[in-house]
């Protein structure tokens, strides 16, 4: 369920710590990248897969980094678990954010749902060169 916050900045910052500190943290192995095809041929589902997006013209699919990818851009990937009942609202933002001031680039995010393991989880992606220093910085949120 989508919670809807009214609240100050403070509260937001003391809920959204809170959040950051109960959510499952997985950093995954590898370098990962996102492979194109066209929208007349959907990508294959493998074990590998973490998501498909399309936009009507293209599908993209991210995936760990083969061989056969060249020019494309590497990323890191970590992600979180929500527990159950938790009012995440405004995470996405909030974390990125603060990983856009202190590493100067953005990241990319991709939400899902799997309701038995308590309801929203993001993967979330940044230059391959730049991963430590992102899990550094949420490491230290998730403990101040």
């Amino acid at each position: 369920m989508v919670s809807i916050s009214v609240e100050s900045p403070q509260q937001t910052e003391s809920r959204l710590r809170r959040v950051i500190a109960l959510a499952d943290l997985v950093v995954h192995d590898g370098v990962w990248c996102f492979e194109e095809s066209p929208a007349d041929r959907p990508p294959a589902l493998t074990g590998d897969t973490l998501a498909v997006v399309g936009d009507g013209e293209s599908w993209s699919r991210l995936v760990r980094l083969a061989p056969e990818h060249r020019d494309v851009e590497r990323f890191g990937i970590f992600s979180f678990h929500f527990p159950a009942d938790l009012d995440n609202s405004g995470f996405v933002g909030w974390l990125a954010g603060r990983l856009k001031t202190e590493l100067g680039t953005g990241v990319f995010v991709i939400c899902g749902t799997n309701r038995a393991r308590g309801g929203i989880y993001d993967y979330w992606g940044c230059p391959i060169e730049l991963l430590d220093e992102a899990v550094a910085i949420v490491m230290a949120l998730r403990t101040s």
